[in-house]
Protein backbone atom coordinates (compact mmCIF):
# COMPACT_ATOMS: atom_id res chain seq x y z
CA UNK A 1 0.00 0.00 0.00
CA UNK A 2 2.89 2.36 0.63
CA UNK A 3 4.04 1.96 -2.99
CA UNK A 4 0.72 3.25 -4.33
CA UNK A 5 0.87 6.24 -1.98
CA UNK A 6 4.39 7.04 -3.21
CA UNK A 7 3.29 6.96 -6.85
CA UNK A 8 0.25 9.10 -6.06
CA UNK A 9 2.48 11.64 -4.31
CA UNK A 10 4.80 11.70 -7.30
CA UNK A 11 1.87 12.24 -9.67
CA UNK A 12 0.70 15.27 -7.67
CA UNK A 13 4.04 17.06 -8.00
CA UNK A 14 4.43 19.83 -10.53
CA UNK A 15 7.90 19.42 -11.98
CA UNK A 16 8.12 23.02 -13.15
CA UNK A 17 6.69 26.03 -11.32
CA UNK A 18 6.70 29.26 -13.30
CA UNK A 19 7.31 32.55 -11.50
CA UNK A 20 7.54 35.55 -13.78
CA UNK A 21 9.60 34.42 -16.75
CA UNK A 22 11.53 31.75 -14.85
CA UNK A 23 10.80 28.02 -14.58
CA UNK A 24 11.72 26.70 -11.14
CA UNK A 25 12.37 23.06 -10.25
CA UNK A 26 9.31 21.66 -8.45
CA UNK A 27 11.14 18.60 -7.11
CA UNK A 28 13.37 20.65 -4.81
CA UNK A 29 12.56 22.39 -1.55
CA UNK A 30 10.92 25.81 -1.56
CA UNK A 31 14.04 27.58 -0.38
CA UNK A 32 16.39 25.85 -2.82
CA UNK A 33 14.19 26.27 -5.89
CA UNK A 34 13.49 29.95 -5.13
CA UNK A 35 17.20 30.62 -4.71
CA UNK A 36 17.80 29.41 -8.29
CA UNK A 37 15.98 32.50 -9.52
CA UNK A 38 18.10 35.56 -10.39
CA UNK A 39 17.74 38.20 -7.68
CA UNK A 40 16.59 35.72 -5.01
CA UNK A 41 19.27 34.30 -2.74
CA UNK A 42 19.01 31.93 0.19
CA UNK A 43 18.16 34.67 2.66
CA UNK A 44 15.50 36.18 0.43
CA UNK A 45 14.01 32.73 -0.23
CA UNK A 46 13.84 32.06 3.51
CA UNK A 47 12.13 35.41 4.15
CA UNK A 48 9.57 34.74 1.39
CA UNK A 49 8.78 31.27 2.75
CA UNK A 50 8.36 32.66 6.28
CA UNK A 51 6.08 35.48 5.08
CA UNK A 52 3.91 32.98 3.19
CA UNK A 53 3.73 30.69 6.29
CA UNK A 54 5.11 27.77 4.28
CA UNK A 55 7.68 25.26 5.45
CA UNK A 56 10.85 26.11 3.53
CA UNK A 57 11.88 22.44 3.39
CA UNK A 58 8.61 21.36 1.73
CA UNK A 59 8.72 20.19 -1.87
CA UNK A 60 7.89 23.19 -4.05
CA UNK A 61 5.91 21.31 -6.69
CA UNK A 62 3.75 19.53 -4.07
CA UNK A 63 2.33 22.78 -2.66
CA UNK A 64 -1.28 23.79 -3.23
CA UNK A 65 -2.11 26.34 -5.93
CA UNK A 66 -3.05 29.06 -3.44
CA UNK A 67 0.26 28.60 -1.59
CA UNK A 68 2.20 28.91 -4.83
CA UNK A 69 0.20 32.02 -5.74
CA UNK A 70 1.05 33.57 -2.37
CA UNK A 71 4.75 32.88 -3.02
CA UNK A 72 4.50 34.44 -6.51
CA UNK A 73 2.81 37.51 -5.04
CA UNK A 74 5.47 37.85 -2.34
CA UNK A 75 8.28 37.56 -4.91
CA UNK A 76 6.73 40.29 -7.05
CA UNK A 77 6.08 42.61 -4.06
CA UNK A 78 9.23 41.77 -2.11
CA UNK A 79 10.50 45.36 -1.83
CA UNK A 80 7.30 46.47 -0.10
CA UNK A 81 7.45 43.63 2.45
CA UNK A 82 11.03 44.07 3.67
CA UNK A 83 13.19 46.95 4.92
CA UNK A 84 14.75 49.15 2.27
CA UNK A 85 18.27 47.83 2.86
CA UNK A 86 17.25 44.30 1.81
CA UNK A 87 16.15 45.34 -1.69
CA UNK A 88 18.62 45.00 -4.57
CA UNK A 89 17.86 48.34 -6.32
CA UNK A 90 17.83 51.10 -3.74
CA UNK A 91 17.30 54.67 -4.90
CA UNK A 92 17.13 53.96 -8.63
CA UNK A 93 19.02 56.54 -10.72
CA UNK A 94 16.06 57.60 -12.83
CA UNK A 95 13.04 57.11 -10.57
CA UNK A 96 14.66 57.41 -7.14
CA UNK A 97 12.50 54.56 -5.88
CA UNK A 98 13.55 51.36 -4.16
CA UNK A 99 12.62 48.11 -5.86
CA UNK A 100 13.69 44.49 -5.92
CA UNK A 101 14.30 43.15 -9.42
CA UNK A 102 14.18 39.41 -10.17
CA UNK A 103 14.75 37.28 -13.25
CA UNK A 104 15.35 38.99 -16.58
CA UNK A 105 14.42 42.39 -15.16
CA UNK A 106 17.53 42.26 -12.96
CA UNK A 107 19.77 41.45 -15.93
CA UNK A 108 18.24 44.24 -18.01
CA UNK A 109 18.61 46.78 -15.19
CA UNK A 110 22.24 45.79 -14.63
CA UNK A 111 23.06 46.04 -18.34
CA UNK A 112 21.31 49.42 -18.49
CA UNK A 113 23.45 50.66 -15.58
CA UNK A 114 26.65 49.44 -17.24
CA UNK A 115 25.69 51.14 -20.53
CA UNK A 116 25.00 54.40 -18.66
CA UNK A 117 28.43 54.24 -16.99
CA UNK A 118 30.06 53.65 -20.39
CA UNK A 119 28.18 56.53 -22.00
CA UNK A 120 29.29 59.06 -19.39
CA UNK A 121 32.87 57.69 -19.44
CA UNK A 122 33.03 57.05 -15.73
CA UNK A 123 35.98 55.10 -14.37
CA UNK A 124 33.89 51.97 -13.92
CA UNK A 125 32.44 52.39 -17.42
CA UNK A 126 35.89 52.58 -18.97
CA UNK A 127 36.99 49.47 -17.06
CA UNK A 128 33.88 47.65 -18.34
CA UNK A 129 34.68 48.71 -21.92
CA UNK A 130 38.24 47.44 -21.67
CA UNK A 131 37.18 44.17 -20.05
CA UNK A 132 39.31 44.84 -16.98
CA UNK A 133 38.47 44.35 -13.32
CA UNK A 134 36.05 47.00 -12.10
CA UNK A 135 35.96 46.77 -8.32
CA UNK A 136 39.54 47.59 -7.40
CA UNK A 137 41.04 44.11 -7.56
CA UNK A 138 44.72 43.68 -8.31
CA UNK A 139 45.59 43.07 -11.95
CA UNK A 140 49.36 42.56 -11.85
CA UNK A 141 49.17 38.80 -11.65
CA UNK A 142 45.49 37.88 -12.08
CA UNK A 143 42.79 38.50 -14.65
CA UNK A 144 45.07 37.86 -17.59
CA UNK A 145 43.16 36.96 -20.73
CA UNK A 146 45.88 37.09 -23.38
CA UNK A 147 47.30 33.68 -24.23
CA UNK A 148 49.47 31.45 -22.10
CA UNK A 149 51.88 33.10 -19.71
CA UNK A 150 53.94 30.10 -18.56
CA UNK A 151 55.98 27.51 -20.46
CA UNK A 152 54.03 24.82 -22.27
CA UNK A 153 56.25 21.76 -22.00
CA UNK A 154 54.11 19.59 -24.28
CA UNK A 155 54.42 22.00 -27.21
CA UNK A 156 58.20 22.18 -26.77
CA UNK A 157 58.45 18.37 -26.78
CA UNK A 158 56.28 18.14 -29.90
CA UNK A 159 58.45 20.71 -31.70
CA UNK A 160 61.61 18.85 -30.71
CA UNK A 161 60.13 15.56 -31.95
CA UNK A 162 59.20 17.17 -35.29
CA UNK A 163 62.69 18.64 -35.68
CA UNK A 164 64.27 15.26 -34.88
CA UNK A 165 62.02 13.56 -37.45
CA UNK A 166 62.99 16.13 -40.10
CA UNK A 167 66.69 15.62 -39.36
CA UNK A 168 66.32 11.85 -39.72
CA UNK A 169 64.56 12.33 -43.06
CA UNK A 170 67.35 14.63 -44.25
CA UNK A 171 70.08 12.16 -43.19
CA UNK A 172 68.25 9.24 -44.83
CA UNK A 173 68.06 11.11 -48.17
CA UNK A 174 71.79 11.95 -48.24
CA UNK A 175 73.04 8.37 -48.07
Amino acid sequence: MSETQDTEDEDDIRYFVRIGQTDLDGTKSVERSLSEMNGVGRRTARIIADEANIDRTATFGALEDDEIESIVELVENYAAEVPEWLANRRHDFFSGETSHEVGNDLQLARQHDINRMQMIDSYKGIRHQRGQKVRGQRTKSTGRTEGTIGVNVEEIREEQAEEAAEEEDDEGGEL
